[in-house]
């Protein structure tokens, strides 16, 4: 049976900053605001009509402790509210607040996430992810990991280079019609490949941007959703799993927890006019792809994904609120978005929205 929970839930808003190469005039406090404003604005509401609030971060990027503390400056003081956070990705904020409105303990959330990538070196900070133990001390960085992948997904047959920097080359055309995006390009496929490997056989197409962002979405259940907003996006099911925290006892050509997450969300299924995947790497796309058993009928990554734009702790939680705009405006009625944290697709969350029915 799907995670769908006893209680309707929707996503009514969603906003995010424009993303940017590197944020130098604003911190993390200064970054959120604009869009906390603008997704309750939206709905013609304030802090006052949300009954929880939850936040999704890292430590690590902002280079202090309980650094969630100071950003919730960026919510604002009064009237006072029920906060939780994560330690993760905002899309698994986005579970925790579902999850808070299912116990009956809230009628409407407000989630937000946010990440500045820039300050330090990005491909260093994520090796910290790994196993303390007998990973992180050898310091391999994020690219050379996805780069092993990558590997081993050509070998197997997975995909090809060729592929990869088709991947590259519609999301990033994709991104043009996205005023949020970081990269927009037209070059083809043929030109990428022309390119230098930073990791064999990855190239710089091959990799997400470094990105400095911000989102919000506001859940609400059932009626006061429907209040809210003339179109809901409803969670029809949500579901996160974890592959082995050791990258060496999985299998890297697939992912194992994408499949079972998505079969927990309903995702078997089918039958999605979009789906936007955090697939931060050409390769990890295709592996998504086939663990979720989309198929070309699926208009993926319509907002150019986060090939165009991937502030960290912000883009899974990114990829359910395009997806909901798109079904809150009427261009779909079923979506499926995904998130991931971790090397090499080590955890992963799959969100099956719909319209009304």
């Amino acid at each position: 049976m799907p995670t769908t929970g006893t209680r309707d839930v929707a996503v009514v808003a969603f906003a995010q900053s424009p993303h940017v190469r590197r944020l130098d005039d604003r911190n993390e406090v200064e970054l959120v605001m604009p869009v906390l404003h603008e997704v309750k604005q939206r709905l013609g509401i304030d802090q006052s009509a949300i009954d929880f609030t939850c936040s999704g971060s890292t430590d690590y990027l902002a280079g202090a402790a309980f650094s969630f503390v100071q950003a919730l400056d960026g919510v604002g003081a009064w009237p006072p509210i029920s906060e939780s956070h994560v330690e993760a990705d905002g899309a698994w904020a986005l579970y925790e607040a579902w999850v808070k409105i299912q116990t009956g303990q809230a009628d409407t959330a407000l989630v937000y996430s946010y990440g500045k990538s820039s300050p330090g070196s990005l491909r260093d900070v994520l090796s910290r992810q790994l196993d303390p133990y007998h990973q992180a001390p050898l310091w391999p960085d994020s690219i050379a990991l996805a780069a092993l992948q990558a590997r081993a997904c050509i070998d197997a047959g997975v995909t090809t280079t060729q592929e990869m920097a088709e991947i590259a080359v519609r999301s990033r055309r994709a991104a043009a019609a996205n005023p949020f995006a970081l990269l927009q390009s037209s070059a083809d496929a043929d030109v990428l490949l022309q390119e230098p490997e930073l990791a064999a056989p990855l190239r710089r197409h091959d990799c997400p941007p470094i990105t400095d962002g911000a989102a919000a979405i506001v859940l609400a259940a059932g009626d006061r959703a429907r209040e809210l907003v003339e179109r809901p996006a409803w969670i029809d099911g949500v579901d996160h799993r974890t592959d082995p925290h050791s990258i060496g006892v999985r299998d890297l050509t697939a992912s194992a927890s994408t499949r079972l997450a998505g079969e927990r969300a309903g995702a078997d299924r089918g039958g999605f006019d979009i789906a936007e995947l955090h697939a931060p790497f050409t390769h990890q796309e295709v592996i998504v792809r086939r663990a979720l058993g989309l198929n070309g009928s699926t208009d993926v990554n319509p907002s150019g994904g986060p090939l165009a734009a991937n502030p960290m702790m912000a883009a899974g939680l990114i990829r359910i609120g395009e997806a909901a705009t798109r079904i809150m405006a009427g261009d779909a009625e079923r979506a499926v978005a995904h998130a991931t944290s971790g090397p090499c697709l080590q955890q992963n969350l799959v969100c099956v929205l719909q319209g009304e029915n």
